[in-house]
């Protein structure tokens, strides 16, 4: 994930030595070379995600003359994606995003026992219902959404017993799916309010300027570009739920219709297109997609 565009890129290869330096360790060692559990420790994934991401941008920018103020109607991210959407945007240097989501990372890790909470997808069912399996889930216990994504796809978190419940629940309510994943914690829910609290104080140590393209909040599912809305915005998005279907439904609103994916994966790439009809998602990760990149930024440009 990565070395081959720091392998080909001087502009990557910049991103990833910041990374490291921001973190006091070599960050780039672990996510090229593993070991895999080692990287999917959250707090190593968190920054190694923004790193992927933000090395894309620049390379990008670098071969395609691709500028974020000038080409981007927003900038948008799904959970620690929005801070690597706010690096993009000049609104988080890229040092402090790595040391904040190496915070965030552990902060959220600590904030559940391991094994106390657990997430769940429901496949099938639309925000509402699910909502309403949550609640019933619930008993007393935490059960809310936390995803929702879009495309009949929304994940509830909270505590493990309530989800358990959830997914019976949601099988009775006409779900496709519902299954429980694989996570090391209970994300997105009440439960994370030390991680809230953690953050709202690593937050408040750095410098938040003004987004070169207004951001689509998660918790708001609308763009913001206030500095002091975005802080307070993200200590919401640690407990509260990522909007991401109203996210792009709001950009697809204000007339986007292409959208880029930059960074590791190609997911949103196909909520995108399941939300908003008629768009077109391009998702750029590596080197064999900046050629595409290119000519689709050239397209858009155009159009």
């Amino acid at each position: 994930m990565g070395k081959a565009l720091a392998d080909a890129f001087p502009a990557a290869r910049a991103v990833f030595d910041e990374v490291d330096a921001a973190l006091g360790e070599k960050l780039t060692a672990i996510i090229w070379d593993g070991p895999a559990e080692t990287l999917q420790l959250t707090e190593n994934a968190q920054p190694a995600l923004m790193a992927v991401s933000v090395a894309t941008l620049r390379v990008l920018e670098a071969e395609a003359g691709f500028s974020v103020g000038r080409d981007a109607a927003f900038v948008a991210g799904h959970s620690l994606g929005e801070y690597s959407a706010l690096a993009a945007a000049g609104s988080l240097t890229i040092s402090d995003t790595a040391r904040l989501l190496r915070t965030r990372g552990l902060a959220m890790q600590k904030a559940v026992p391991v094994g106390a909470g657990a997430m769940a997808a429901l496949l099938g069912l639309d925000y509402e219902a699910a909502i309403a399996v949550a609640s019933e889930a619930a008993q007393g216990q935490v059960c809310q959404a936390a995803n929702d994504n879009g495309g009949g796809q929304v994940v509830v978190s909270g505590d493990k017993a309530a989800v358990d419940r959830a997914v019976e629940i949601a099988k009775t309510r006409g779900a496709k799916r519902a299954m429980l994943l694989p996570v090391s914690a209970p994300f997105h829910c009440k439960l994370m309010q030390p991680a809230a609290d953690a953050m709202a104080a690593a937050l408040a140590k750095v410098t938040i300027k003004p987004p070169a393209a207004p951001l689509v909040s998660n918790v708001l599912a609308s763009a913001i570009t206030d500095p002091d809305e975005i802080r307070r915005r993200l200590v919401e998005q640690v407990t509260g739920t990522v909007r991401w279907r109203e996210s792009v439904a709001y950009m697809a609103g204000q007339g986007v219709n292409r959208f880029f994916e930059i960074g590791a994966g190609k997911v949103l790439t196909g909520l995108v297109k399941r939300i908003a009809d008629g768009a077109v998602g391009v998702a750029v990760g590596g080197p064999n997609d900046i050629a595409a990149a290119k000519d689709a930024l050239a397209a858009a440009k155009q159009a």
